[in-house]
């Protein structure tokens, strides 16, 4: 009998269904990672590590100005982190939550292939 991975987190019944506000908190910020250009970022952030605006944009194949807006909009989220050091704007992921949370969307991306494949 295969074991679920998954049994870690509380059951969505009774005294864990989120309530309103952290339910459209939350689906704003999946909404944010809905955009392929932005999910591309962070995965970048999440497997190179700090990088500046031109590395980025080169990595996902879009124009500095265009990753730098998106860029933007996930640091204002809190997906992403950015420092300053001379003329350059550095980027990195916020925390280790967010490694987290695109590691178990990819399993679970990779293994719903595998399964239809």
């Amino acid at each position: 009998m295969e074991t679920d991975r998954h049994r870690h987190l509380p059951p969505v019944t009774g005294d864990h269904l989120l309530d309103d506000a952290s339910a459209y908190d939350l689906a704003a910020r999946f909404k944010l990672l809905s955009d392929p250009h932005r999910l591309r970022i962070v995965y970048a952030l999440v497997d190179g590590g700090e990088m500046c605006v031109g590395a980025i944009s080169e990595l996902v194949g879009s124009s500095e100005s265009a990753t730098s807006h998106q860029l933007r909009n996930l640091r204002l989220a809190g997906f992403a982190r950015s420092r300053r050091h001379g003329r350059e704007i550095f980027y990195s992921i916020a925390d280790e939550h967010i490694r987290v949370l695109l590691d178990v969307a990819i399993e679970h991306h990779l293994h719903e292939r595998r399964d239809h494949a």
